[in-house]
């Protein structure tokens, strides 16, 4: 409900189209920092009278995503200081002897590293050590760091932190950490993804298949600290085992980021000050303002209306709708932002799904696994490609779009495809 109306509903409907439409112009354009665009699209929203400042800030903001999405944040750094992704690594390359197999293990770390931490930070991580395989067996570092990025960004489904359309999914719809694995008696999406991503790697198996020179990286002595891990474990076991639909009002997972946030803090505190500045502040301001937008086109009728015209195609298949959701979303998502993507989705998997009188779980889940490993497509499509891609430029390695899709797509769809026929198997 507005706070005063300057517009009758249908010129409502039409004000608040065109600042979703030139707020996402402006995402696109992307020559500039767009973290402030939605942030002021909002407050454009609210002097208009679309919506009051109360309704916009505390209605319609997932605090939850936001808390979980900024605690796991501060343990990323506290986490990097203890030195165990860095004990890890050594330990498993210098098993490996062959160099197709070090690389997979390389692909692979990053996965699990990128199941509980942000993307571009894994990437950053393990890179050096990407650099040094690569450097030293002389080898294509072009396809060291592509498929460091391209692995550690087809995870974004596999846990409910793994990145924030995950984090938005279940705050949205009540799903704890263990609904990702097993859900309304049968597999989940974190189940389903570690499938496909299974699939996806042998084809970057079969792309490592003549990489046979003999890897020769020590062991070292690593002093590794296990604060940050027993706060990350407590974490996903307060996320998984605490009954928060039975909590009424105390019913905000977000507590348990925000507690996160705050613990890692303490026991880093030396580095208090580095961990504040350094953290990324423009997504959580980008995610308050599409939080707004999105909602306000909700809350005018837009995503009704569109959802309304989706039924209007005469299409009555719950097959043909996944598949549309699927696919639609690996093409949007290599070149748009996911975050606003996926809050502008869930509203209407959710209307398709209650007019085909249909659990709308397979259209969330298909949505999200697309627009998830969508953006690996592209060296612009995901924050860790574009860091990837950076790194080689600045070693005088050219990316061409057709090089990068020659390592990025026969991966990205294999795990998108295995996915989209398990969802139609098991949940339709």
């Amino acid at each position: 409900m507005s706070w005063y109306n300057l517009f009758d509903p249908e010129m409502e409907k039409l004000v608040a189209l065109a600042i979703f439409a030139i707020t996402f112009v402006l995402i696109l354009y992307r020559r500039f920092n767009i973290s402030y665009v939605p942030l002021i699209a909002s407050g454009v929203i609210i002097l208009l009278g679309i919506a009051s400042p109360a309704e916009a800030f505390r209605k319609w903001v997932n605090w939850d995503v936001l808390a979980i999405y900024w605690g796991y944040g501060m343990l990323v750094t506290s986490f990097l200081k203890s030195n165990i992704p860095f004990w890890l690594a050594n330990r498993i390359i210098s098993r490996v002897k062959k160099e197709k197999y070090a690389l997979l293990f390389l692909c692979i770390l990053a996965m699990v590293l990128s199941s509980f931490m942000v993307n571009p930070v894994v990437v950053i991580m393990l890179a050096p050590l990407a650099i040094e395989i690569a450097t030293r067996l002389k080898a294509s570092l072009f396809l060291y760091l592509v498929a460091l990025s391209v692995s550690s960004n087809v995870v974004t489904t596999v846990t409910m932190i793994s990145d924030p359309p995950a984090i938005i999914l279940a705050t949205s719809t009540g799903m704890d950490f263990l609904d990702f694995y097993w859900f309304q008696g049968r597999i989940g999406l974190g189940t389903l993804s570690i499938i496909g991503i299974s699939v996806a790697l042998s084809t970057l198996l079969f792309q490592f298949r003549k990489l046979n020179n003999v890897v020769d990286i020590k062991k070292e002595e690593i002093k590794i600290t296990y604060g940050p891990l027993a706060l990350f474990l407590s974490s996903v076991l307060a996320l998984a085992f605490i009954p928060w639909k039975s909590l009424g009002v105390w019913n905000h997972p977000g507590l348990v980021g925000f507690s996160l946030g705050v613990l890692s803090l303490v026991i880093s505190r030396r580095d208090v000050r580095q961990m504040l500045k350094g953290y990324d502040w423009n997504s959580l301001v980008f995610l308050i303002g599409i939080f707004i937008v999105v909602e306000t086109v909700n809350s005018v009728g837009l995503l009704a209306d569109f959802t309304k015209w989706l039924g209007s195609t005469g299409m009555k298949s719950p097959m043909l709708y996944l598949a549309i959701f699927v696919w639609m979303s690996v093409a949007i998502s290599s070149f748009i932002d996911n975050v606003p993507y996926t809050v502008l989705m869930i509203p209407v998997c959710a209307g398709v799904a209650q007019n085909l009188g249909i659990s709308p779980f397979p259209f969330y889940f298909g949505m999200l696994v697309g627009t998830g490993i969508g953006g690996n497509i592209t060296p612009v499509g995901a924050t860790a490609n574009v860091i990837a891609t950076g790194m080689l430029e600045k070693r005088g390695c050219r990316v061409t779009l057709g090089k990068f899709m020659a390592v990025s797509v026969p991966f990205s769809v294999s795990a998108v495809l295995a996915v989209h026929i398990l969802l139609q198997l098991v949940w339709l």
